[in-house]
């Protein structure tokens, strides 16, 4: 079914797992998402930036994930990613978007609270999901950079707060993570993530989820992390792919014969985050 990010995150509490957010930067990457998250039996959270939903088209979006929704029997949430802009937002969600977010992590906390507010009032009488973040989160997003002086873990108290006036359906915390980050794994403060969980009873995300060891994983899902956000593997695995096949290939071989071992490669890699988000004891 094509179902809101709250309604996969309310089962994911439950059974103790998180939910891949997987961004697709193009429209190509969408079916092999969904379909990796099918043989796995898992719902699945597709993430668009603002940048690619107005390339690829909103309601194109919408309609692939509805069709493909209904075809296999899946789960799947469409959610805005880091929206800044109220006018992305209310298009998003005009469009059909089950989710969105809204990210005034870099306002002061007061007009981040207002700004919120104003988000999941409106997406409330849409039956739409919001989830918001708290604390800063570096490296880069989707092209803009937010250098580590920049950087603030999430603080407890004021997480009680903010979900309190705000309303919101899930929590994006920062706690060590860095957007953009693949050549290397972070450092994640797992007693900051243990205080946040003891603190709130909502949804928390993971932002930068590319940058965590796979070891961590487990651990940060038993303190509370029931979305997990996946974006940069997923393209620098479809461009190094892509870069081979188009240096092997003649220029007159069908684009087909370039695009679908890179669909292969983005399948692999969602398979195998799904794999570790199911959280299963040895």
């Amino acid at each position: 079914m094509y179902v809101t990010l709250k309604e996969v995150l309310k089962d994911a509490d439950r059974l103790n797992i998180a939910i891949g957010a997987f961004n697709t930067h193009n429209l190509e990457m969408l079916p092999a998402i969904i379909r990796a998250a099918v043989k796995q039996k898992m719902p699945v959270i597709i993430q668009t930036s603002c940048g690619t939903a107005n390339y690829v088209g909103h309601r194109n979006l919408v309609a692939i994930c509805k069709s493909m929704a209904e075809e296999y029997g899946v789960d799947v949430v469409l959610h805005l990613d880091h929206a800044k802009d109220f006018d992305e937002i209310r298009k998003a969600i005009r469009a059909g978007y089950s989710s969105v977010m809204f990210d005034g992590s870099s306002l002061p906390f007061k007009e981040n609270i207002l700004g919120t507010k104003q988000v999941v009032k409106f997406a409330k009488e849409y039956g739409v999901s919001v989830e918001a973040e708290l604390g800063i989160v570096g490296g880069t997003e989707d092209g803009v950079v937010v250098s580590q002086e920049k950087v603030f873990y999430t603080e407890p108290r004021d997480a009680v707060e903010f979900i309190a006036e705000t309303g919101i359906d899930a929590l994006a915390v920062a706690i060590g993570t860095n957007h953009g980050q693949y050549m290397s794994k972070t450092d994640i403060s797992f007693e900051r993530l243990k205080k946040i969980k003891e603190a709130v009873t909502i949804p928390l995300v993971i932002h930068g989820g590319t940058g965590v060891k796979d070891a961590d994983v487990k651990k940060v899902i038993d303190l509370g992390i029931r979305k997990f956000n996946v974006g940069t593997e997923l393209l620098v695995g479809w461009n190094r792919k892509s870069k081979e096949c188009y240096d092997q290939q003649k220029e007159n071989v069908s684009n087909r014969e370039n695009v679908v071992p890179c669909l292969e490669t983005i399948e692999m890699i969602v398979t195998q985050k799904i794999n570790l988000f199911k959280n299963i004891s040895e």
